[in-house]
């Protein structure tokens, strides 16, 4: 049984000198507003983890990249490492719809120590119905996931390899499931940039 670790330039513009006149030296060159076009080019920090996972593992974890619309980090509970990569979805519903939730993320683990790679596991935002399944479909294939709490994870532990794999090369993937109070829920989440993080991920964690 799996265990859960719980489970994103600007450059000022130089004005132009004034015009010199005859009874003046020309004033030195002042600086502008940043450029709007360079104000949009300029690139966000990336947001630190969520505040579920930063309880998961103690604190805050390190931000190894961005990749996408997934993120890599690096922790160290009670000195053992931890590296992931964690999305949240590109759009949810309810049905019935806007049922009130708490964020969702989707989370690949890998603890060396364990020796679990590429753990995947969902947080759902809600307390799952008691005794049901949730399930992730990429393109045509499908996978059961066990739940417990508001957390869920592959239901045979065999297929997590395929899974991964079907994950890097997908487009996309779906998470449905269903609270304690019969809400059905679909997450989907964009893969792009998923293969990156993973490697990433990976990397700091041999």
């Amino acid at each position: 049984m799996h265990r859960s670790v719980v489970l994103f330039v600007t450059a000022a513009a130089i004005a132009i000198p004034s015009v010199v006149t005859a009874q003046q030296p020309t004033p030195p060159a002042k600086k502008a507003a940043p450029a709007p076009d360079a104000a949009k080019a300029k690139k966000q920090p990336p947001k630190a983890a969520p505040p579920q996972v930063q309880a998961a593992v103690g604190g805050q974890p390190t931000l190894l990249g961005t990749f996408g619309e997934w993120g890599a980090y690096a922790a160290s509970p009670n000195g053992n490492k931890l590296c992931f990569a964690l999305a949240k979805p590109q759009d949810s519903k309810t049905n019935p719809p806007n049922r009130p939730r708490d964020p969702t993320y989707l989370f690949i683990a890998s603890r060396p120590v364990e020796n679990v790679r590429n753990e995947v596991s969902v947080i759902i935002g809600y307390s799952f119905k008691p005794g049901t399944d949730a399930s992730i479909e990429i393109g045509s294939a499908k996978f059961a996931m066990y739940t417990q709490a508001d957390g869920a994870w592959i239901k045979n532990a065999a297929e997590e390899v395929r899974m991964v794999d079907a994950m890097r090369k997908g487009a996309d993937l779906v998470v449905s499931g269903t609270s304690a109070r019969g809400t059905h829920s679909t997450d989907r989440y964009t893969l792009k940039g998923l293969s990156q993080a993973l490697d990433r991920a990976a990397q700091e964690c041999r």
